[in-house]
């Protein structure tokens, strides 16, 4: 397969002990370049702290091969990218301390499938946005209602409605801002999203056994959210030593693209730079004490 994406990387010998590799997966609809907007960008914000991160085209987007969607397009999605992760962690991780995988809606879900996978590659920990347990009903039944082709290209007022909370949340920029990264998306995954992986998220969920950082935007209209809602999904990652997970105030579900897109990028960068610290492992047999 080929893939397509974006990065920004530390020449070699640059990066400091305790550094994460970030990759950072998009949602539907969108391209890398979501992580790469003008003002909004994910990638300068990493390379601000240091953190070398990689922002990849998912199959269909880009210039990366689209997979056979199967039963599930999310679990082909994860499948595949494993092995690219693996060539990329081979590439470019050399001098980091392993990888934080950053993953957006229908690429949170992705993320959260990479990670319950349990990757051949030093997975550290996850941070996903604007992907919960239920979506509306009239979701489901809208994406299934679109022609029957496989990828379809969202109307723009439509986009721009269920991607941004009230127009008080973002700048003036924003929605059209964002335009450059749209795509048009696999309408297998829009009904893999409100449908299996619906049906399948708790049981994956509970297999992942990193870290997790999880924010949901307060107005986001693509899922039932709520703080019983977010409160219910954190529970549901059984195995993973901790979660910290919570509703993010006056955003839509493209957090990235609201008032709160600094703070926002700037905590899951922190999350990723937490999990790079662990304690020394106990004495070897013979060591003294």
């Amino acid at each position: 397969m080929t893939f397509s994406g974006r990065g920004r990387l530390a020449d070699q010998g640059a990066v400091r002990p305790d550094t994460p590799l970030v990759i950072a997966v998009p949602g539907g609809t969108y391209t890398s370049a979501y992580f790469d907007v003008a003002e909004y960008s994910l990638l300068e914000r990493a390379t601000a702290v240091g953190v070398p991160v990689l922002a990849i085209d998912r199959p269909g987007y880009g210039e990366s091969t689209p997979v056979d969607p199967g039963e599930s397009i999310i679990l082909a999605n994860a499948e595949v990218l494993d092995h690219l992760i693996g060539e990329l962690w081979e590439e470019h991780g050399a001098g980091t301390a392993g990888i934080v995988l950053i993953g957006h809606s229908i690429g949170g879900a992705t993320v959260s499938a990479l990670a319950a996978r349990g990757p051949s590659w030093p997975l550290l920990g996850i941070a996903i946005s604007g992907c919960l347990l239920e979506a509306p009903a009239e979701a489901g039944e809208a994406w299934a209602a679109l022609p029957d082709l496989p990828v379809v290209e969202m109307p723009r007022e439509t986009k721009d409605f269920v991607m941004f909370g009230p127009e008080w949340t973002s700048h003036e920029d924003m929605p059209a801002a964002s335009h450059v990264a749209d795509s048009p998306v696999p309408k297998a995954e829009l009904l893999d999203i409100t449908g299996g992986w619906i049906e399948r998220v708790r049981s994956v969920v509970a297999k992942i056994t990193v870290p997790v950082h999880y924010r949901q935007g307060e107005f986001d209209r693509l899922w039932i959210t709520d703080a019983a809602q977010v409160a219910a999904f954190s529970e549901a990652f059984v195995s993973a030593p901790f979660v910290d997970a919570r509703l993010v105030a006056s955003s839509g579900h493209c957090i990235d693209f609201h008032r709160s897109s600094a703070s926002f990028q700037l905590d899951q960068l922190a999350f990723a730079l937490s999990c790079c610290i662990t304690p020394p492992g106990p004495p070897s047999a013979g060591t003294a004490s």
